[in-house]
């Protein structure tokens, strides 16, 4: 089946060009004439997507051929689009830009392409006039496959200077869709992961947003943004929407047998988790519920199992520290055997300590800041059989942070990463599967119908 949905690619020569602002303003531009937009983030980042939740008002959905597969891109993009007007995606990096060695695969390129979608090129023009031209022609002609539609020029100083950028541009045969003057009310803060979450800043959040789209609505010619959308076509023959009712197939509870109920951390300190998780969680027959470790002194009634996400609870450390009660109840949990899933920051909310303040005890590990980053994708297999997977089954992922766990004892490894730096990773410990991988159970919902089977049974 051939399906049609209006839809563009932001992308950019770099980071820091200002993909965010261009992408989230034009949506919540988009949104602001009456549009359902369909957000979409190229790669594994889970912040971007929280901003562009706030200029829609649907989910964020991140597009990552590397975690996923390149045949989940086109199915993804249709389960989240569906019913929506248009479709805007913000790329990742430069655009070329993907897995390191892996040539373009897990790039906003291949992403664009995998959609035959149109890309629009944001250039940082503080610092250059007529070199403009020759930067754009060469992303233009690099990849013959790729469709570069329009350029939107940021931070231009002036109307002289963007005189000279257009002269510039004209022989490149590329058209100027937009120029954005240098704007402070756009800025979002930053830390050593990223732009800060919206669940950690709401209120300024909104504000940032709302300054986005008036910068790009004010800018840019958001009308010839949608028909550059709008040209998009149909997606490849037999293009289908992903489902995650089919893709659990087989794993509803048996007649008459209440749903377990599985809690989903969340709250600022735990942002980081993609939708397409909880979607398979129930598609798979759990009950889930999603509670806040900074809030709530217990888990919600009948927990049956828990799954606890990434985030930045070494920004939380005191107050996860000061909720005894959660702590004592999330050990508990362990105790009794159900089944734990947690990636990254949920490794750390499990280990004895960070940085010298208890948490939950459940490993017998102690974990601190440092200040080198630790960062990219990993290409991995299960060396244990836990909750989530065999040993054997091989899954991808991506490893974000800058803190390091010391394990003590009683616990095995949860995954042997691939590639020059061979290693093993993360713990896998009775019921519980903690590592600093972050994965996308899309491309495995296996993992999903094995942990709610775990927690029928446990």
């Amino acid at each position: 089946m051939v399906r049609s949905v209006p839809r563009l690619v932001i992308a950019a020569p770099a980071s820091g060009s200002g993909k965010t602002t261009v992408a989230t303003g034009l949506m919540a531009a988009l949104a602001g004439r009456g549009l359902a937009v369909s957000p979409h983030k190229v790669g594994p980042d889970y912040i971007d997507p929280g901003y562009h939740a706030l200029a829609t008002g649907r989910v964020g959905r991140n597009l990552d051929a590397y975690l996923c597969g390149p045949e989940l891109v086109g199915p993804l993009f249709l389960h989240a689009a569906h019913g929506c007007d248009i479709a805007v995606v913000e790329g990742v990096m430069g655009l070329y830009d993907g897995a390191a060695g892996e040539g373009e695969l897990g790039s906003t390129a291949q992403v664009a392409k995998l959609l035959r979608a149109p890309v629009v090129l944001v250039v940082d023009a503080s610092a250059q006039s007529r070199s403009v031209a020759a930067l754009v022609h060469g992303f233009v002609s690099w990849d013959p496959q790729m469709r570069i539609g329009g350029v939107i020029l940021n931070k231009v100083a002036s109307d002289r200077h963007e005189e000279l950028l257009r002269e510039a541009l004209e022989s490149v045969g590329v058209p100027v869709l937009g120029v954005l003057r240098r704007a402070a009310a756009v800025a979002t803060p930053s830390r050593h992961l990223g732009l800060v979450p919206v669940a950690e800043r709401r209120s300024a959040a909104v504000d940032a947003v709302r300054a986005m789209a008036a910068l790009v609505s004010e800018g840019c010619d958001v009308s010839a943004l949608a028909a550059l959308a709008r040209a998009a076509g149909p997606l490849p023959e037999g293009s289908a929407p992903w489902n995650p009712a089919s893709a659990a197939a087989g794993s509803q509870p048996p007649a008459g047998r209440a749903a377990p109920t599985v809690a989903v951390a969340g709250g600022p300190a735990f942002t980081f988790s993609y939708a397409e998780h909880t979607e398979l969680l129930t598609a798979a027959g759990a009950d889930v519920v999603t509670f806040d470790p900074l809030r709530d002194e217990q888990l919600p009634d009948d927990t049956a199992g828990l799954v606890i996400g990434g985030g930045f609870p070494e920004m939380y450390g005191a107050e996860l520290s000061a909720n005894e009660p959660l702590r004592e109840a999330v050990a508990g949990l362990a105790r009794r055997g159900a089944p734990l899933a947690a990636e990254c920051a949920g490794l750390l909310y499990l280990c004895r300590e960070l940085d010298g303040r208890p948490m939950c005890g459940v490993l017998d590990a102690s974990a601190r800041m440092t200040e080198r980053l630790i960062l990219g994708y990993r290409d991995a297999v299960a060396v244990s059989d836990s909750v989530l997977a065999g040993a054997g089954t091989r899954m991808r992922g991506h490893e974000f942070h800058r803190t390091v766990v010391a394990p003590g004892a009683g616990t095995a490894p949860a995954w042997g990463v691939r590639g020059p730096e061979r290693r093993v990773e993360g713990f896998v410990q009775h019921g519980v599967h903690a590592s600093y991988l972050h994965t996308h159970w899309a491309a495995r919902p296996g993992v999903a119908r094995r942990f709610v089977e775990r927690c029928r049974t446990s």
